[in-house]
């Protein structure tokens, strides 16, 4: 396949050789002897330690550094330092060189630098570095190429295995994963002060800050991945390898002597000898490999690994097949899907985007779009969202939108957290530094390239200053154990949610949570969790995906405010910003990452916020509506303040200020004006009061929920010990030993006001059937009322037969149409109901002045004859079926209690009264009916009066003057007994309704 390398006009040579020869010098130096020159490098941490060298130099007003997430570029560059992925291959430059060009048969990045193998050439020089494997190579590739080897400068030894404790001065500690590394640190911080940590993850920053430790003597000793291998000259003689195996990010395998020379060669820099070993579980070398590396003798590279770079962009069919070409030439072979071509293909597959694909530039700017490096790590689904939506953004607007950007950066820019956390947030900042790079995909490319770089080196030194603190200055060490633990340690997820390692069970996964086996000691303990949540992440990330496209019906909300996903936990109802807004706090493993976190919040928030708005409907209703204005307004800001349920006495004012217009529109939203509370019948149901008591609860900040009482319950007991405001936000109103259910005791209030409270009425069979009660419990729970309860006994009277129920008649013109509209005959003079504004009967002057309602009242209970006694007589017969003449019959006894109004003269029950007079009315001035009907004099008849004895005027006169009857009247509290209704004559049941009426 000669015809991939273009034609040169300059001379192309291949500089090869091991480690420590001086190649990377000898480039420098070549670069500098011409007037223009591009170095490509293979990692970030390596360009920034060339690029630093050259502008000492040569000073930076001409020289340029270029990566993915950097860009420096003079006005006057001459010299550009580069990542081999952000090499500048057309920019006509004298010079070009490629280094550690044996990467080309890397699986990930190879086939980039086959690329720049075979196409990228400086006008008058062109070299590329690296181990001599790729002689064979680039022989058959590179037609005309030159080949200079080079010695190594030192000699390079083998000595074994040694321990942490025996480790030389000046030593470097390889480990291929974090949880080694870490291991490792916290054991050289006990025994030998503490290491500094070098990984390819870090910043520049993180890693010169690290690296200085090592250099000026702070620690003896540096752990560090496989990154240093890739060119970074540092003071080491003595490399030891922690591990011989790696995960290459498909699977664990051993590492190639050649990977491993080019590790050890970092050993013994210039003409200083190095050696190199094993240490910690890591199994002594075989004797072939340790030759190999110390002779530099390796297996010559066969297969460079490759990749299209004639792109077609026509279409996004004609792209991707021009990506997945296969070439014929026998020493190369077409790369593994790489993340950038699995990106394309997702985001291809998706309508919107497609639909965008009108242009070669639209197609163009996708692929651009996908080759931003995942640097997050996150799965691949997750990293084609993000990559869709900034293709949309630079699609639609032609940038990316700064206050979207600013969103991202300010939720990264935090110092706060542990090594892996700043980490990932280090890792983050990356994309958008790398977004930022970009020409044309910002409005302000200088402000947005200095802004990230600013978080990235905030983060950088917090990092730095939690690896020196961790791993330097800390006394105790949690990781010792991980030392006799094998390093392919992998863990696996089974069906039943068990986490194993290497048949060990290591626990369980709940939901998003991982329950670690209490067998494991503390120090394996740490280690044990890293293993399980290294296998975590993936099923982490599926289980989010599920949940978040599960259905609400998946769903349920405890009495405690717990979330439940199914039979899992997931989630808790915390205080949010406003008593109806509250907020879901998901269950997550931290390590699980941000994104699954963001997920689970935000399923488990769309959830929450759909049962507020389902459950409290009505009551959100009635806060929407912009027809209620004024007072209104304010007393159903009340109802929603008190979610759905105010005590009358609280907005008693407002109460009866209302207009019959301004209760309508409030009754149109279900609003139930009761003579205790002001209520939505509807939220009393089971599952709104559930939520009310648990929205409350946040609010005032408990810290348990307290449970709702059982659904159906008409009384419950009244418990002490429950907080202040419970049994409102339950529906209930506590009367002495029990608390009854706000809306039955409206209706038990309708069934009294026919009652004579002053003179004493005894409980109907109506009233003990709706509170369920015993005629003790009832006495007990109308004492909490009001009332005061007189016990008595008398001869047990046969009941007469009752006649048939028979349904009222209407109300008739003037009547009250609802029970809760018709209380205010209830209670005497002095029982103050704070019914003021209710739609309920005027009281007479003598009794508590209300305001008058729409409609007329009913007929107040008929007085007395003078001339009947005050106890209707008990017939007692002298005769009983079956006893004997002249035997005295027994006489069964029955016990009953009469009822008084003798309301206590302390807060609490007491119904509010206006400090301008009893009901509002002011002091001084007499009104009869109140309200809309004036102060128009009234009959007697018409007042409705209770008995009250010789009501008397100034001077101990009665009332009324001359032509008023004084003549003495008796009463009994004892209501009329009923006529006896023949059931079976229906004129005579109509005869008993009219009297009624």
């Amino acid at each position: 396949m000669r015809d991939l390398s273009p034609d040169t006009r300059g001379r192309v040579a291949a500089i090869l050789g091991p480690t420590n020869t001086g190649k990377t010098h000898y480039a420098i130096e070549r670069m500098l002897a011409h007037r223009t020159g591009v170095i490509g490098l293979p990692l970030r941490l390596l360009a920034r330690e060339v690029y630093d060298k050259i502008v000492g130099l040569r000073g930076p007003s001409v020289v340029a550094l270029v990566t993915g997430e950097e860009r420096i570029v003079p006005e006057r560059t001459q010299y550009w330092v580069c990542t081999v992925e952000a090499m500048p291959v057309g920019n006509g430059a004298d010079f070009l060189a490629v280094d550690e060009i044996q990467l080309c048969a890397d699986l990930e990045r190879g086939h980039v630098f086959t690329d720049r193998l075979l196409h990228a050439r400086g006008l008058h020089e062109t070299l590329f570095l690296g181990s001599d494997t790729m002689r064979n190579a680039i022989a058959a590739l590179v037609p005309g190429v030159q080949f200079l080897r080079r010695e190594r400068m030192s000699e390079l030894t083998y000595t074994g295995s040694k321990k942490v404790s025996r480790m030389p001065p000046r030593s470097a500690i390889v480990g291929f994963s974090v949880e080694n590394l870490y291991a490792m640190a916290e054991l050289l911080r006990r025994q030998k002060g503490g290491p500094a940590v070098v990984m390819g993850a870090l910043s520049p920053r993180t890693r010169n800050a690290q690296v200085e430790l090592y250099q000026n003597g702070d620690v003896d000793v540096l752990v560090a991945t496989d990154a240093i291998g890739m060119g970074l000259n540092l003071d080491i003689r003595h490399v030891a390898f922690s591990g011989l195996r790696k995960f290459d990010g498909r699977r664990m395998r051993d590492l190639a002597p050649n990977e491993l020379a080019q590790i050890a060669g970092r050993a013994g820099r210039h003409t200083n000898p190095g050696t190199f070993g094993v240490t910690g579980e890591a199994p002594p070398l075989d004797e072939d490999v340790a030759e190999a590396v110390m002779s530099h003798r390796f297996a010559p590279v066969r297969k460079l690994q490759w990749r299209n770079s004639a792109l077609e962009f026509g279409s996004l069919h004609r792209l991707v097949a021009s990506l997945e070409e296969r070439t014929e030439d026998d020493w190369l072979t077409r790369a593994r899907e790489a993340d950038d071509l699995m990106a394309l293909k997702a985001l291809a597959d998706r309508g919107e985007i497609a639909g965008r694909m009108g242009s070669a530039r639209d197609v163009r700017l996708l692929w651009d779009v996908c080759r931003i490096p995942d640097f997050r790590g996150i799965s691949h689904a997750e990293h084609a969202d993000l990559l869709g939506r900034i293709f949309e953004f630079l699609h639609d607007l032609g940038r990316v939108p700064d206050d979207w950007l600013a969103r991202q950066v300010k939720r990264i820019d935090r110092t706060e957290g542990d090594i892996d956390t700043l980490s990932k947030r280090l890792a983050y900042i990356r994309t958008w530094t790398y977004v930022a790079q970009r020409t044309g995909w910002v409005d302000d490319e200088s402000h947005w390239r200095e802004a990230t770089r600013a978080v990235e080196d905030r983060l950088s030194d917090a990092l730095h200053g939690a690896l020196t603190q961790r791993f330097v200055d800390r006394r105790t060490s949690v990781l010792l154990r991980r030392l006799k633990q094998k390093e392919s340690l992998v863990a696996e997820v089974t069906d039943s949610g068990e986490v194993t390692v290497e048949g060990q069970v290591l626990g369980r996964i709940e939901g998003f949570r991982f329950r670690q086996d209490e067998t494991a000691s503390p120090d394996e303990a740490r280690t044990l969790r890293q293993a399980a949540m290294a296998a975590l992440r993936p099923e982490f990330h599926l289980r989010a995906d599920r949940m978040y496209n599960a259905p609400d019906t998946a769903f349920e909300m405890t009495e405690q405010g717990g979330l439940m996903w199914g039979e899992i936990a997931v989630g808790r109802l915390v205080q949010g910003p406003e008593p109806l807004k509250p907020t879901a706090e998901a269950f997550v493993e931290d390590d699980a990452g941000a994104e699954v976190i963001q997920k689970v919040q935000r399923r488990l928030q769309h959830f929450v916020d759909r049962k507020i708005a389902a459950l409290f409907e009505p009551m959100l209703n009635m806060a929407r509506d912009e027809a209620i204005t004024g007072l209104a307004r304010g007393v159903a800001f009340r109802l929603v303040e008190g979610y759905g349920i105010v005590p009358r006495s609280e907005i008693a004012g407002d109460i009866k200020s209302l207009d019959q217009e301004a209760r309508g529109q409030l009754r149109k939203h279900g609003v139930r004006f009761g003579q205790f509370t002001i209520f939505l019948p509807l939220l009393l149901k089971p599952a709104p009061t559930r939520l009310r008591l648990a929205l409350w609860a946040l609010g005032k900040g408990l810290d348990a929920i307290p449970e709702s009482p059982p659904p159906g319950l008409v009384t419950i007991p009244h418990e002490t010990d429950r907080p202040e405001g419970y049994y409102l936000m339950s529906g209930y109103r506590p009367a002495a030993s029990r608390a009854i259910r706000i809306d039955m005791l409206e209706r038990l209030a309708d069934m009294l006001r026919g009652k004579d409270t002053r003179g004493g009425f005894e409980a109907s069979a109506d009233m003990l059937s709706i509170t369920g009660l015993t005629l003790e419990q009832f006495a007990d729970l109308m004492g909490g009322l009001g009332y005061k309860a007189e016990r008595g006994e008398r001869p047990k009277v046969k009941a007469a037969p009752e006649a048939p129920a028979v349904v009222e008649p209407a109300a008739a013109d003037g009547a009250p149409e609802t029970m809760d509209e018709t209380l205010a005959g209830t209670l005497p003079a002095d029982a103050p109901t704070g019914l003021e504004g209710a739609d309920t009967p005027d009281p007479t002057p003598q009794e508590m002045p209300v305001e008058q309602p729409d409609e007329t009242p009913p007929a107040p209970p008929a007085e007395t004859p003078a001339d009947q006694p005050d106890e209707t007589p008990v017939e007692i017969p002298t005769e009983v079926p079956g006893q004997a003449p002249g035997e005295e019959a027994a006489v069964e006894m029955e016990v009953f209690y009469t009822f008084i109004w003798a309301p206590r003269r302390r807060g609490g029950d007491r119904p509010q009264r206006r400090a301008d007079g009893e009901g509002g009315r002011p002091r001084g001035k007499k009104q009869h009916g109140g309200g809309e009907r004036g102060d128009r004099p009234r009959s007697e008849g018409e007042r409705g009066d209770r008995p009250r004895g010789k009501p008397k005027g100034k001077g101990g006169k009665p009332h009324g003057g001359k032509g008023q009857d004084d003549k003495p009247r008796t009463y009994t509290a004892r209501p009329e007994k009923p006529a006896r209704i023949d059931p079976d004559n229906p004129f005579a049941v109509l005869a008993a309704l009219k009297d009624r009426t």
